[in-house]
């Protein structure tokens, strides 16, 4: 995987169907927490939600040929599992294809819930 300077170039480097899910997930995120952080982390692009904690603490968003996966931590992805029973999902991460609509609030929600778990422990 080449190494993107910023989030943008990794962005525009993707398929257009890609680019789209990719945008509005960085959107919700903004949304979510405003104070947010982007930063490169593992060649992607990852998100601070609490300034000084870990790089690997952060949530981050990869492309993939089929989906977009979204990374906000294994006990956000357990607390939130009913709610994305129809979504495919990994160790710590939700798959979301090309060809369904994000759940807007509900990403927010995680968002909002993997900072709060990083306030709080």
């Amino acid at each position: 995987m080449p190494n993107y300077k910023t989030i943008d170039d990794y962005i525009a480097a993707q398929p257009e169907n890609a680019q789209i899910i990719l945008k509005e997930l960085r959107k919700i995120i903004k949304d979510a927490i405003p104070e947010v952080i982007e930063i490169q982390n593992y060649k992607v692009p990852s998100f601070t939600l609490v300034a000084g904690s870990k790089p690997e603490q952060q949530l981050m968003i990869v492309a993939y040929s089929k989906y977009v996966s979204f990374y906000p931590f294994q006990a956000t992805v357990d607390h939130f599992v009913n709610e994305l029973e129809r979504f495919e999902m990994g160790k710590g991460t939700v798959k979301f294809p090309f060809n369904q609509p994000l759940p807007k609030e509900l990403i927010k929600e995680m968002v909002i819930f993997r900072r709060d778990e990083l306030i709080n422990h």
